[in-house]
């Protein structure tokens, strides 16, 4: 029985090998198993068992991952191939079950498929959310929010910080704060049973979310282990809490007019449907809203808590750029946005931790026709991964990938893409919209701490730079740190 069962598996490996040979399919790591595939060698963190298997084959590989057929491309001119002659052709998500639960069936901006519908959504964040002048508008809720933490840390000065939940309430209260004109986090939290509501809802999200689902791969799973369940129950709470919020925003408005520049996105997004009820639907515009929350968030503060990781570990890079805010900013006034960009080394910093440490380490599509990569034949429907993270430190790439050196990127203007070498935001057409947040976020946080306090590691032993498991590439661990006023800022400080 063994010994047939043995024969089955070999005949089947080497059939598929051959029959991929002849269809011109890019080539597979043999054998590929029955039912599963190539999950067995698969480890996490997932960007860095990919990377490790391209390194071992080729750039170009077609992976069975269960019932899905996977594209993965790990070098700067495939990665070109597939977002320039072939971008509309792999403009698709894969019908994950995130995406049908989660993303009302794949019509979200995140997860609907190539076409009207997605293009519609996308102009309307671009314009009408994450436009340069919607962005300046909100600008003084962000510069609140940070002058919040700055106050937060002077008022603890000398004590252990964990930075990793200081960060993660900054930006949730500034997305929420943008969104909807309310604080969940921290003192002055005025509905506190919504707030409450709010922080489980974000708690089950990233429990929910964080990792990949295996059930994506081998569907039977997903029923047996309940994950479907799960999700329907968790939509369900956030989308009544969103529709809460809109109803509340649809009363506020009926009763008083508001200024331009003082609406929330939710006002803005309420207005337009207003002169367009049957396209700017209530579940329009609850998708958008949820969209922006979880993408503007958890990238943010893992891409802020990297930053502050690695340069903890530096002292040297550390001092050098305070010295550079000094130089510029002086001491007599805090830093704003605007002054970010007047701060090169500033820039350096924050290029060099995207490139190290993209937080969507892998770019997710799907191709929706069959196309050609690499002089290979990929069908229609196959799941293509880019591993971003990969090429990011790839020492053919890159000089010194696994060495932080923020001067590599002297002589830029600001954090910028460097064709398709350097790629934190994705490229393409589903290129993060978000980037313009982004960027203002982390230069205005990371700028404002560095100047304001001296930090150090709570010991001799360097800051664990182990990366977590979920598909927001986070650290394991938490970063904690010793955090102390500087002494030409006290006086600044005890104003804020």
């Amino acid at each position: 029985m063994i010994f047939h069962l043995l024969l089955f598996l070999v005949l089947y490996a080497i059939t598929k090998h051959f029959l991929d040979k002849i269809r011109n399919l890019p080539p597979s790591p043999f054998p590929t198993l029955p039912i599963i595939g190539h999950l067995h060698l698969l480890n996490k963190p997932l960007h860095r068992s990919l990377s490790i298997i391209s390194n071992r084959y080729r750039p170009v590989l077609l992976l069975q991952f269960g019932c899905r057929r996977v594209l993965l491309v790990s070098s700067p001119s495939a990665v070109e191939e597939c977002f320039t002659k072939n971008d509309i052709a792999l403009a698709n998500r894969p019908r994950l079950l995130a995406g049908k639960h989660l993303g009302y069936n794949f019509t979200s901006l995140a997860w609907a498929p190539y076409g009207d519908l997605w293009r519609n959504l996308r102009k309307l964040s671009s314009l009408e959310i994450l436009s340069s002048y919607r962005l300046q508008l909100l600008s003084s809720i962000r510069s609140d929010e940070v002058k919040i933490l700055l106050h937060r840390l002077f008022r603890n000065k000398d004590e252990m910080v964990d930075l990793k939940s200081a960060f993660f309430e900054l930006m949730l209260n500034v997305m929420m704060r943008m969104i909807a004109g309310k604080r969940y986090y921290g003192e002055n939290v005025e509905e506190v049973e919504a707030a409450t509501r709010f922080r489980e809802i974000v708690r089950e999200t990233i429990q929910m979310t964080g990792t990949s689902n295996i059930g994506d791969f081998l569907p039977l799973l997903a029923k047996i282990g309940g994950t479907e369940k799960k999700l329907l129950d968790l939509q369900k709470k956030r989308d009544g809490f969103i529709q809460g919020l809109i109803e509340e925003h649809q009363n506020r408005m009926t009763t008083s007019p508001i200024e331009e520049k003082n609406k929330t996105l939710i006002e803005v997004l309420l207005t337009l449907q207003q002169s367009d009820p049957e396209y700017y639907t209530d579940q329009t515009i609850k998708s958008l809203i949820l969209v922006l929350l979880a993408a503007g968030t958890d990238t943010t503060v893992a891409t802020l808590e990297w930053a502050m990781s690695v340069l903890v570990n530096n002292p040297d890079i550390l001092k050098k750029a305070q010295n550079e805010i000094d130089i510029v900013m002086g001491h007599d006034r805090l830093i704003t946005e605007s002054d970010t960009l007047k701060i090169p080394y500033l820039q350096c910093i924050i290029s060099e931790v995207l490139r190290m440490y993209p937080a969507g380490p892998l770019a997710v599509h799907e191709s929706s026709e069959e196309c050609s990569i690499g002089g290979y034949r990929v069908p229609s429907g196959t799941m293509m991964l880019a591993n971003i993270w990969s090429i990011h430190n790839d020492p053919l790439v890159w000089d010194e990938p696994q060495k932080f050196k923020p001067e590599r990127f002297e002589g830029c203007e600001a954090v910028v893409s460097d064709g398709f070498r350097l790629m934190p935001f994705g490229s393409g057409r589903r290129r993060c919209p978000g980037e313009g947040l982004a960027l203002r976020m982390v230069s205005l946080t990371l700028g404002s701490i560095l100047q304001c306090f001296e930090w150090e590691r709570i010991g001799e032993e360097m800051v664990d730079m182990t990366e977590g498991v979920g598909i927001i590439m986070s650290k394991a661990q938490p970063l904690l740190v010793k955090c102390r006023p500087r002494r030409s800022m006290v006086h600044l400080l005890s104003q804020v």
